[in-house]
């Protein structure tokens, strides 16, 4: 096992194998390790926005509609009001997570990447890595191992921000999809949101504040999404896992990188979390090639401004009742700046828009 190696990659979900797949694509002999075997799951929403799919295309990662089910926007629900607005460009994909992961080793499989699966990392040094107590000498190492990341605090990045700590938990139904888009339903300190992964399939994740919050129990709060469901039989068994708003000071340190919710994270609720660590593969392995972490560091933080910034208006609507229906009031009078929002939280829209969706918006709640 003490091969050496170019780039190292700690975690082999799909941000480690993004991050994999894009050092290939740069001629880097690339080592996978991770703890567990394919297809690994994690609770999660399962739906990839447009831009997502779009950086799996430059990534060469083929995923199809038949392989999950296609939704065309979003839509927000809360008593009476709903409010919707297709995507500006493409559509999106409601996708198992294991079929997600399924696909992305497929793509890895073109390159001659070394895969260590149920090989779990007991250390790193500026050598390279440890495994099973035996050193494999790598240039880069990349920590893609999760918002509770050891090699974050190894590599001494622990330094950080952390607030709105909220739990989630995910099951999927037998029923067919009755609607289009991925859905968001709201309630007082939590929110549920609908993504169809197949034509008989979908996930449902409740997100919450409280500790416990199961989805049986909600959904006596969500009286549309309880109708939907009404006689739909679980499919698979309830899983929760701990989503927040996590920002470090640094993603790098010597030879060593983070990605994905080892880099720092975003609410789930902003669905964005797989795509930003997509795009994050791309920018470090062009930092790679280059030979200096310094560019990655820069584009790391200017990816994560428009996530972050739409995570915190999510939030700020879930914490403030009055404001989020007021909003929903305005939004539903003038579906177009639901739908320039939209296009701002995908990633089609300059700054500039940005700023002028805000003001819009802005026009609308005192008007509403």
């Amino acid at each position: 096992m003490g091969h050496g190696t170019d780039v190292f990659v700690i975690g082999g979900g799909p941000a480690g194998l993004a991050a994999a797949i894009a050092a290939s694509q740069k001629g880097f002999r690339v080592t996978v390790a991770d703890g567990a075997r394919p297809p690994i799951d994690k609770p999660c929403g399962e739906g990839l926005m447009p831009d997502a799919l779009a950086a799996l295309r430059t990534l060469g990662v083929a995923i199809g509609p038949e392989d999950g089910c296609a939704f065309r926007g979003i839509r927000f629900v809360e008593d009476n009001c709903v409010v919707e607005a297709n995507f500006p460009d493409g559509h999106g994909l409601g996708i198992r997570r294991t079929v997600l992961h399924e696909k992305m080793v497929e793509r890895a499989a073109d390159f001659d990447i070394k895969f260590l699966w149920n090989t779990p990392v007991t250390g790193i040094c500026s050598e390279g890595v440890l495994v099973r107590s035996q050193l494999i000498s790598a240039k880069w190492v990349i920590g893609a191992d999760g918002i509770r990341s050891r090699v974050r605090r190894w590599s001494g990045l622990d330094a950080h921000t952390q607030n709105d700590c909220r739990i989630a938990y995910r099951q999927h139904y037998r029923v067919k999809p009755w609607s289009d888009c991925t859905e968001f339903h709201w309630a007082e300190g939590k929110q549920a949101y609908v993504t169809a992964v197949s034509h008989e399939e979908i996930c449902v994740t409740v997100i919450s504040r409280h500790p416990g919050g199961r989805i049986d129990a909600s959904l006596r709060e969500f009286p549309t999404l309880a109708n939907g469901l009404d006689g739909a039989a679980p499919t698979s068994v309830e899983r929760g896992t701990l989503t927040s708003m996590h920002r470090l000071e640094r993603v790098c340190r010597g030879n060593v990188a983070l990605l994905g919710d080892a880099s720092g994270s975003v609410d789930a609720i902003t669905g964005e979390g797989l795509c930003l660590s997509f795009h994050q593969a791309t920018a470090l392995a062009e930092a790679l090639e280059a030979g200096d972490l310094r560019s990655y560091e820069e584009a790391h933080r200017q990816m994560g401004q428009r996530p972050a910034l739409m995570a915190r208006l999510m939030l700020l609507l879930d914490s403030h009742a009055t404001l989020r229906r007021r909003a929903f009031r305005a939004l539903a009078a003038r579906p177009e700046v639901f739908a320039r929002l939209l296009a701002v939280h995908v990633g089609a829209t300059s700054p500039m828009h940005f700023a002028a969706t805000g003001a819009l918006l802005g026009w609308q709640l005192l008007a509403a």
